[in-house]
Parts: structure tokens; C-alpha cells; sequence
């Protein structure tokens, strides 16, 4: 076989594989086109993973979709690690250490000719501090939460309690 027939078998090859490849792969997109719009239906319109899956009514869930990214995505970018029954001083102080140094290492290079900045860009940077604005709101709805858990409680207490007995009549 000659070198011109050789490669015209091996480019008539590749191409067949590489639209059976092609095919195959529309076919594939064609039938999840037809399956997703029924399951995000069934699952009251979420998306598929991520920051985007957050389905529920829930505060949490509110604060995901605002800040895309949760909780844990934020704590993996500032290295925090959860610790029960941490203080809540502690906590702030461990991510206030891990946020100036992070911002810090992640400045971007300074201009030519000037001093300062860091060997970082300034995505790096922004996302350090997306992932400290989700702890800190998370926090402040915890807080939240733990206020209103209180307020009814007291409220409570004031029906409960007997009303004055009323003045002697004359």
C-alpha cells in the first residue's frame, strides 16, 4: 500500500470515529435536554450542583444564593476548620487572622516602579473576601435566630404571669 493510500485510510478512519464520537455525544445531550426540565420541575426549579442548588426557602439556603458559595466553600478558602462549642471571640480572631493573612498574600503585584503588593491577583483577593462576607452573614443570621428564639420565650413569660388584683371596692 502506498503512503498516499495510507493516509487517506487514516484520515477517512479518524474522521468516522470522530463523528460516531460527535453523534454519540448529540444523542447524549438530546436526551438529557428531554429528561432535565422534568426532574428541576419535580424538584421545584433548582439547577444541577453548586452554589446553584440551594432549593430550599430556608435562610441558609437565601444567603447561599446571594453570596454563591456556601458555608463550607467560604471556610475551605479561609482554612477554617468548624469546631464545636468554639467561642464566639475565637472564632472571629481565627478568621481575622486567616482573612489579613490571605488578603495580604493575595494582593495583586504592585505597578513597576512602586513598592508593596503581594504575588496574587485580584480574583484570588475577591474571593477571600466573599468567603469572609458568607461566614459573617451566616453568623449574623445565627444570630439573628437565636434573638428571635428569645423574644417569644419572653413574651411568653409576660402572659403568664397573673394580672394585678383589682383595687378593694369602697
Amino acid at each position: 500500500m502506498s503512503l498516499p493510500q495510507l493516509l487517506a485510510r487514516v484520515v477517512f478512519q479518524g474522521t468516522q470515529i470522530v463523528g460516531k464520537a460527535f453523534a454519540e455525544a448529540g444523542r447524549q445531550a438530546w436526551r438529557n435536554a428531554r429528561t432535565v426540565p422534568a426532574e428541576a420541575s419535580a424538584a421545584g426549579g433548582a439547577g444541577a450542583g453548586g452554589a446553584n442548588s440551594a432549593s430550599g426557602n430556608s435562610k441558609g439556603d437565601q444567603l447561599t444564593r446571594t453570596h454563591r458559595m456556601t458555608v463550607e466553600e467560604a471556610r475551605m478558602i479561609l482554612n477554617l476548620k468548624a469546631q464545636e462549642g468554639e467561642v464566639v471571640e475565637e472564632a472571629k480572631a481565627r478568621l481575622t487572622k486567616s482573612y489579613d493573612h490571605l488578603f495580604a498574600v493575595n494582593a495583586p503585584p504592585a505597578p513597576k516602579g512602586q513598592k508593596g503588593g503581594g504575588s496574587g491577583s485580584f480574583y484570588m483577593q475577591s474571593k477571600v473576601v466573599r468567603a469572609r462576607q458568607r461566614i459573617e452573614a451566616e453568623w449574623e443570621e445565627q444570630l439573628q435566630a437565636v434573638k428571635e428564639a428569645a423574644k417569644p420565650d419572653a413574651g411568653a413569660d409576660q402572659s403568664q404571669t397573673p394580672p394585678p388584683p383589682p383595687p378593694p371596692a369602697q
